[in-house]
């Protein structure tokens, strides 16, 4: 993981609210464990590519309405 890791922005969880999804159904559909979801969402975890990928495919929008670099 870089070490500007925790300057990376993210929205997931409102994303998977709104869809009124569960953790653990998120992790399901994207094929990760729930605690991943957990970690990213708190910003402990940076997902991979694919992941990101993944996700932003179940949510249907692009991976940069999820996750984002802050504006300087």
């Amino acid at each position: 993981m870089g070490k500007n890791h925790y300057k990376l922005l993210n929205n997931l969880e409102q994303y998977r609210k709104k869809a009124g999804l569960t953790q653990q159904e998120l992790s399901n559909n994207a094929d990760v464990s729930r605690k991943s979801i957990n970690a990213i969402e708190n910003g402990i975890y940076v997902p991979s590519t694919v992941l990101a990928l993944k996700i932003s495919k179940i949510f249907n929008c692009k991976v940069e309405d999820l996750f984002e670099l802050p504006k300087n």
